[in-house]
């Protein structure tokens, strides 16, 4: 049995077989592939082993004293339904094959076991697994929106922090991307990844400020079959599909106190439990994670662990708002331009002088995604071979005195009581003004509001509850 090029990980094979002399044969194949293995003696003792720990594959008996080779393929695709199974058959017991591969065997072999013949199944199944966690991470959708990151600008803020990606990606070091809403942390984030030594494995991202409070536990580390009710498989975490890559936490600045605890201990100790479980899983896993959020003030709040904040802060990266990066806002249009140009079919597509001057004297609340935004829709809309100023959509830089709110004006602002009572008076007219006119704007879609404004979606909605704007 010649060398199979195994992946290397820590995740074993379970051999299972009740006749002591072939399993110590296949164990000795398995490991002069550079298979690691753990054994089962028994049908009883693999189910127990299946329900502790995470395999690369299993290799079983079909008939065993107690439970079966069937029985165990059974709880394997409980435990985890793209686990491939590989079940040895006494010659000629074809129906025993068939039921078998209808109850979701990868696939079979005959004894005597050719080991050669073998060698192929494994390096099948192997290859097989890889791919379905790679299409839980839509990993190949990613690779036709985006490609190899790249990243436009040359103003000197963004050549720095391209600069640090580059420097910081050869190393393993947990790295924190710092910036607005929409200034390209995840872009970052990914050239870091596709620099790295850990360029061919999984990139696996999570927003902290998307998922619900109660369920961030539940993305991050997984479950355990019957963990909570509904729980009737147990589902890998994103910590788990990023082993051996990089998990990217975006907003890691809303993530609960829980949650950050746990993620400390991976940091720490490369190890962590699904909900709803007890064996430890290992993991090798790089950190890259981003916020908007003033990490200081939120350690100083107590809302954020100093020691996560610590950890994780071992190479921050400013990442500068794109008001502040100069002739990049021409260089960018240009950019998204071109791909929209392609993308739309209108290859005469062109910004006339005046648009190019709006687009360069504009504040851009929402930095490179609005920008992208924006040039989107205006490649959509224009009828002809132009876009013009007025087809770019923009709001103006400010509201016009007639449409300020009475209540705002400074002969009807309420001035009476303390500081900070009247300091919350005059933000929350700001914040209403504001938040309406991005509503208005955005057709009363929340997400394109909260892009134009440069907030995350979470924090938009809460304003809109606090400020009464719900209806």
């Amino acid at each position: 049995m010649g060398p199979l090029n195994a992946p290397t990980t820590m995740e074993p094979v379970l051999l299972v077989e009740d006749k002591p002399e072939l399993r110590a044969m296949l164990r000795k194949a398995l490991e002069r592939a550079g298979y690691s293995v753990e054994e089962a003696p028994d049908g009883s003792s693999a189910i127990e082993k299946l329900r502790s720990r995470r395999y690369l594959l299993v290799l079983s008996d079909l008939k065993m004293p107690g439970h079966s080779g069937i029985e165990v393929l059974q709880e394997a695709r409980r435990a985890e339904p793209t686990l491939p199974v590989i079940l040895v058959t006494a010659y000629g017991s074809v129906t025993e094959a068939v039921t078998a591969m209808k109850e979701g065997a990868f696939d079979f072999i005959q004894k005597p076991v050719d080991l050669d013949h073998l060698k192929l199944l494994l390096d099948r199944a192997t290859k097989q697994q890889e791919l379905l966690r790679e299409n839980l991470l839509l990993r190949e959708e990613y690779a036709s929106r985006y490609g190899f990151p790249r990243i436009v600008g040359e103003s000197p803020a963004m050549k720095e922090a391209s600069q640090m990606a580059q420097r910081v990606a050869a190393a393993d070091s947990t790295v924190l991307l710092l910036g607005e809403s929409g200034t390209g942390k995840e872009l970052f984030a990914r050239a870091i990844h596709h620099l790295s030594p850990r360029a061919d494995r999984p990139f696996v991202a999570l927003n902290c400020a998307a998922i619900p409070e109660g369920l961030i536990e539940n993305e991050l580390f997984g479950h355990e079959r019957g963990a909570y009710t509904g729980a009737g498989s147990r589902k890998i975490g994103k910590i788990e599909l990023a082993h051996r890559g990089t998990l990217f936490l975006d907003e890691i600045g809303e993530m609960p106190p829980a949650a950050q605890s746990k993620l400390l201990r991976v940091l720490e100790e490369k190890r962590f439990e699904r909900v709803g479980g007890t064996a430890e899983i290992e993991v090798n896993v790089r950190i890259v994670a981003a916020t908007n959020k003033d990490l200081h003030a939120a350690v100083a709040a107590k809302t954020f662990r100093d020691d996560l904040y610590f950890r994780i802060a071992a190479v921050p990266i400013l990442i500068p708002p794109l008001r502040e990066r100069g002739e990049d806002v021409l260089l960018l249009a240009d950019h998204f331009l071109e791909r929209f140009k392609r993308e739309f079919r209108k290859a005469s597509l062109a910004l006339t002088p005046e648009a190019r001057a709006r687009l360069r004297g504009y504040a851009w609340p929402g930095n490179v995604r609005e920008l992208q935004n924006t040039m989107e829709r205006a490649a959509i809309l224009a009828n002809g071979t132009e876009i013009d100023a007025e087809s770019l959509q923009l709001a103006t830089a400010k509201p016009e005195p007639a449409d300020v709110p009475e209540d705002m004006l400074a002969g009807h602002f309420l001035w009476d009581g303390p500081l900070e009572e009247v300091s919350q008076r005059a933000l929350a007219h700001v914040e209403r003004f504001k938040i309406q006119g991005a509503l208005r704007e955005a057709k009363w879609n929340k997400t394109r509001a909260a892009e134009k404004l440069g907030v995350s979606y979470k924090t938009l909605l809460h304003k809109i509850r606090a400020l009464g704007l719900e209806n």
